[in-house]
Formats: C-alpha cells, structure tokens, sequence
C-alpha cells in the first residue's frame, strides 16, 4: 500500500476514534454529575450497582480507544520513517489487504500475537 492512501486511512481511523473517546468522555462527565447530584439522597443498591457498572464499562471504552489511538499514531510514525507495511517479526511486507482491513497493524496474519495489532 502506498504511503498517500495509508496516511488517509490512518489518519481518518484516527478521527473516529477521537470522536468516540470525546463522547465517551462526555458520558462520563455526566455520570460523573449526576453521580454528584445523588449523593445527598439515598440511592437504592440496584441503581447505585448500575452505575458504578455503566463508569467501569465506559472507562474501560476509554482505555481501549485511547490504545488504539497510540497504535494509529504509532503507524504514522512507521510511514515517516518509511517501515511501514512490514511485518515487525520478519520484516517482510505485510499483504495490502491485511492493511486495508487493519491500517495500524505491525505483524502479517501468521506473526499477529493474541494482543492487539
């Protein structure tokens, strides 16, 4: 794949996940709120549960978004020290489609480890 077409992919991965770690910031914030606003009243287990499960859901949204957002800026960094494309393991290059479908990826199918690409 060439360097033009892979830096827009990235680039446009990079937007949409920036979008989405925005809102999912927002949400939080205003758990966050009405978090602060219940805390003078008594709040039944099951709703307290619910959202001390719906912070943890969405922190952990984060924390992956922002994972892969590391990953994303990492290629773009492989493109302007032009390795990207090759696979981290052997060193040769990674098939267009695999980085068609996952932009951001280090390794070919057969070196991709059980972690994230």
């Amino acid at each position: 794949m060439d360097a033009d077409k892979a830096r827009a992919l990235l680039t446009e991965e990079r937007e949409r996940l920036r979008s989405t770690l925005e809102a999912v910031e927002a949400d939080v914030a205003a758990q966050n709120e009405s978090v602060a606003e219940l805390a003078n009243y008594d709040q039944h287990p099951a709703d307290a549960a619910s959202d001390t499960f719906e912070r943890s859901k969405d922190q952990a949204i984060g924390d992956s978004v922002e994972i892969s957002l590391a990953e994303v800026d990492a290629a773009l960094q492989r493109i302007d020290e032009g390795t990207y494309g090759l696979c981290k393991v052997d060193g040769k290059p990674i098939p267009d489609e695999r980085l068609e479908a996952v932009p951001a990826t280090r390794y070919c199918v057969q070196h991709q480890p059980d972690g994230p690409a």
